[in-house]
């Protein structure tokens, strides 16, 4: 990394930090029910529950049906431990929380978005991805509350980083080591995560096992191996290093299992709010029209739970949910489909909405709304022009990043579909974005015509001269200087 790199990506962090203490000061040191952080209504209180030796559990009845006295494993473990944590140290104060979680995430959060950038394609794209992350309004917004996302982000941004230097050659088990923390860390924020693991399971031992292990195989100083004999010693390090991996994040999920087990006397691996959405996001009450919050003048969330469910503790009511839940999908498929496909509507919604506030439709429009365009042309760059001159990792890196947004939002769109579940995708596409930022526009008509190494020299020779707007302005201020 050269001194001006190394230059601007600090002014670029910087510039993340300081717009997300400005948003942590702004909500200051009171919990209010703002816009699409009612989550921090519940981890305050909760926070301060653990801290006063009263476990995990609410002093009143909480939502979304918990008792008050009663256990919850509804609620993050970890972000909880944090917030107890800081109120232990600086005393039951939010802004304190506030203030220390937009340093981390806004500096984490630009540094990986710049990693994983220049690691697929190059520096300047590195660069821009931080500033787009940095300034991207719902994630300066959401850096100020005391909710899992700021930092769900930067773990699922972590997962990805080290799932891609995996994929190259001279990767250590340490890695492996590594990528078990950073899943587990992630999925202990929100355990929908994991729903994902698989898929990048499988795509690092089809992709991880391709690269050279070690680099031994392609050193001119090493004998020559049959190509079989290389790929089976592929295959079972990355084998390996997937266990050693699975080890990792079920040691971190255990201690909360077992927990679990002793307060519902039920198996519940994490948390209990995967029955409570899937029951409410496929509920008959939607037809097959799905909407992200249900009006306040019908019935509440609590209303449609059955009577007859009432009466169980937390984990058994989560479970009894999902299979209601599961119900309604198996007694009406063509309903839920239709439902699903609605769900499209919410999630992706980049217009201002009468039923939302003020706050609410600036973040929209200002960040998803103005980045969608530099999003979809920065895909069409990346497969169109960039992927004929990419190697190996760098394809199968383009590949992973397009794998977690197609099936991160396939999970949200069959399930429950709000606006802030669809920000960890977001921040993923944010990297396409700079592709698409620091692009001009291309015209290759004959690309399409000539034979694969001519497009793949022509592609390089269109990387290679594309100008971009950092490089513009640090050469117009050298002769500013001269």
């Amino acid at each position: 990394m050269t001194l001006s790199t190394h230059r601007s990506l600090f002014i670029l962090i910087t510039l993340a930090v300081i717009l997300r203490l400005g948003s942590a000061l702004l909500q200051g040191n009171q919990v209010a029910p703002l816009p699409g952080v009612y989550d921090q209504l519940s981890y305050h209180p909760l926070a301060l529950r653990v801290l006063g030796g009263h476990g995990f559990s609410f002093a009143t009845d909480a939502w979304p049906a918990t008792r008050a006295g009663e256990p919850t494993a509804h609620w993050s473990f970890l972000y909880t431990l944090y917030l107890a944590g800081v109120y232990a140290l600086f005393g039951p104060n939010p802004l304190a929380a506030r203030l220390i979680q937009a340093v981390i995430v806004g500096g984490l959060h630009a540094w990986l978005a710049w990693r994983i950038g220049r690691r697929l394609f190059g520096e300047t794209v590195g660069l821009v991805a931080a500033g787009l992350s940095g300034i991207y309004l719902y994630f300066v917004y959401y850096a100020g509350a005391l909710m899992t996302e700021p930092f769900y982000f930067v773990g699922i941004l972590w997962t990805l980083d080290a799932a891609l230097r995996l994929v190259r050659p001279g990767r250590r088990w340490w890695s492996w080591l590594e990528l078990g923390l950073a899943i587990g860390v992630t999925g202990l924020l929100r355990q929908s995560f994991l729903l994902f693991v698989p898929f990048l399971f499988l795509w690092l031992f089809v992709e991880g096992a391709r690269s050279s292990p070690h680099g031994a195989s392609t050193s001119r100083n090493q004998p020559e191996q049959p190509v079989e004999s290389v790929q089976s010693a592929a295959y079972i390090r990355t084998l390996g290093g997937l266990i050693l991996t699975t080890l990792v994040v079920v040691a971190m999920i255990a201690p909360w299992t077992v927990r679990n087990y002793r307060v519902f006397g039920t198996f519940t691996p994490l948390n209990t709010n995967a029955g409570y959405a899937f029951f409410w996001g496929n509920h008959p009450i939607y037809g097959t029209h799905f909407v992200g919050i249900l009006p306040a003048d019908g019935p509440s969330y609590q209303d449609l739970i059955p009577d007859e469910l009432r009466p169980l503790n937390e984990a058994q009511l989560d479970k009894a949910l999902l299979k209601r839940g599961v119900g309604f999908v198996t007694e009406e498929p063509v309903r839920y489909a239709l439902l699903s496909l609605s769900r499209t509507r919410e999630y992706f919604k980049f217009w201002p909405s009468p039923q939302s506030g003020l706050i609410s439709n600036v973040a929209r429009v200002a960040s998803f709304g103005l980045m969608l365009p530099f999003m979809v042309y920065g895909l069409y760059v990346a497969f169109r022009y960039r992927w004929p001159a990419a190697d190996h990792a760098a394809r199968a890196g383009m590949v992973l990043l397009l794998l977690f947004a197609g099936v991160y939002s396939a999970i949200h769109l069959l399930t429950w579909a709000l606006i802030r579940y669809r920000l960890p995708v977001d921040a993923v596409l944010l990297i396409f974005a700079a592709v698409g930022v620091v692009r001009q526009p291309i015209r290759s008509p004959k690309v399409g015509k000539a034979s694969p190494s001519r497009r793949i020299r022509q592609a390089a020779a269109i990387n290679n001269a594309q100008p971009n707007f950092l490089e513009n302005i640090h050469t117009a201020a050298q002769r500013h200087r001269e």
